[in-house]
């Protein structure tokens, strides 16, 4: 689909920057647009994604294999990173494209998209079998569906991350994108869809609240400093000039404004509290929709552990000072 192009971010080892069409918003709006006319006029129902749900996790699986197996056949890196079996993990190239795409950002795509479109068919498996939809079935795809457009809607911050900058592509990340994310992360829906009565009313209020709060935090964390990134100490945070710290030459800013003036890691906040919003919409009757939040504390947690190892190594005395403005990493006066 049409999209707005966009350079990257200098890729690690060579200072490359690519250049990309960003089109996730157009592709997944027109989706949105094209599923709810077909199902509102019965043209299309979804609940075989539910019925055959085990059978398209099997055919993922495959696939996820099948097309690492082929990023290795048609590698164009000619040395070895590692022995076979680390290349295929982490992948043999750092940018493979197919058709002049780039695969890394492509893959995205079906892995978000195809997320989405598990969780409404569980919407229509609920309006079909139970008859009606429940409230936390409408909180519950309303916070998925703001989640993604909140995401497309900046979709050119991704190209800031450490995926596309550094990360090679290769199975680790074939089988997170394809598997992993829309499989996962659709957990919490089998326990939504199953709930035949409406969760009380200050109960969903309060899980609103919550949703909206993190998922402020979340998304707003991330875009200021990807915009200090962009257009550094001239970007406004909050209607302020960014406040920074500076090294002695001057070559060296960290960002002391907004969010990141409080916690090093409030982004990883603001993500762990969102996902415990999603797990909300199924009550506490079952631990299980509790799993991915849970295993996001640890993922996370060990990550912002790595990543002040790493700033500290590059920083040095200006992490240190920097930490005794942030004082915390993920959780305030705990860690």
């Amino acid at each position: 689909m049409p999209g707005q192009r966009v350079l990257g971010t200098p890729l690690a080892g060579n200072g490359e920057r690519k250049s990309y069409t960003v089109n996730g918003l157009n592709l997944f709006l027109f989706i949105n647009f094209a599923t709810s006319i077909c199902t509102i006029f019965n043209q299309v129902s979804l609940i075989p994604v539910i019925k055959y749900f085990w059978s398209i996790f099997v055919w993922a699986n495959i696939f996820a294999l099948g097309f690492s197996i082929y990023l290795m056949i048609s590698r164009k890196t000619t040395a070895k990173k590692g022995n076979f079996f680390h290349d295929f993990w982490y992948g043999p190239d750092l940018n493979p494209s197919l058709f002049g795409v780039d695969l890394k950002m492509f893959f995205y795509q079906p892995s978000l998209i195809g997320l989405h479109l598990i969780l409404v068919a569980f919407l229509d498996y609920q309006r079909t079998y139970l008859g009606h939809i429940t409230i936390q079935m409408y909180m519950f795809q309303a916070f998925w569906w703001l989640y993604l457009f909140t995401h497309y809607m900046k979709e050119e911050f991704m190209l800031s991350t450490w995926d596309i900058i550094a990360e090679h592509f290769g199975f680790m990340l074939v089988w997170g994108d394809m598997v992993y994310l829309p499989f996962l992360y659709s957990l919490c829906g089998w326990y939504v869809a199953d709930e035949k009565e409406d969760m009380a009313f200050l109960h969903a209020l309060g899980v609103i609240a919550f949703h909206a709060v993190f998922h402020y935090i979340f998304r707003v964390s991330n875009w200021q400093k990807y915009y200090f990134k962009k257009y550094g100490k001239n970007h406004k945070i909050w209607g302020k000039p960014c406040q920074t710290l500076e090294s002695e030459n001057g070559e060296t800013r960290l960002l002391i404004s907004g969010f990141w003036g409080v916690g090093r890691h409030l982004n990883y906040t603001g993500e762990i509290g969102t996902y415990f919003s999603f797990a909300l919409c199924c009550g506490f009757s079952n631990i299980i929709p509790y799993l991915l939040p849970v295993s996001l504390i640890i993922l996370l947690s060990h990550r912002a552990h790595r990543d002040d190892k790493r700033c500290k190594k590059k920083y040095g005395a200006l992490w240190d000072k920097y930490c005794r403005i942030a004082k915390f990493k993920i959780f305030p006066y705990f860690y």
